[in-house]
């Protein structure tokens, strides 16, 4: 395996590990942070932050997460899937970036 190939499968691994593995969240909801996308409040307004601007993220907006029934636990894996899903689609992009300037296609990608 290439070490380009490896680091595709590590990427890929990864994503599987947060969405698929073991945890204290649902699925359902560990997805949904993954994507940004369906979340109920407070949680949207958490993983929103997570997403667009880390650094805005307050005690306050954890404490409301925890308020509305999710675990310490929960809270912390929906941030790790927000941030892992927010990295996987900039990496995905990325590649697509660089497959479109050089005019290669994406080997790990099926069409």
């Amino acid at each position: 395996m290439s070490g380009e190939d490896g680091k595709r499968a590590g990427h890929r691994a990864l994503v599987d590990r947060v969405l698929n593995g073991e945890g204290r969240a649902s699925a359902e909801l560990r997805a949904r942070a993954f994507g940004d996308d369906g979340l109920p409040p407070p949680l949207d307004s958490l993983i929103g932050k997570v997403v667009e601007s880390p650094a805005q993220v307050t005690e306050a907006d954890l404490s409301a997460a925890k308020a509305s029934g999710c675990t310490e636990d929960q809270v912390f894996e929906l941030v790790v899937c927000a941030a892992v899903g927010h990295s996987d689609r900039l990496y995905e992009a990325g590649l697509a970036a660089l497959a479109e300037a050089t005019g290669e296609g994406r080997p790990d990608r099926a069409s």
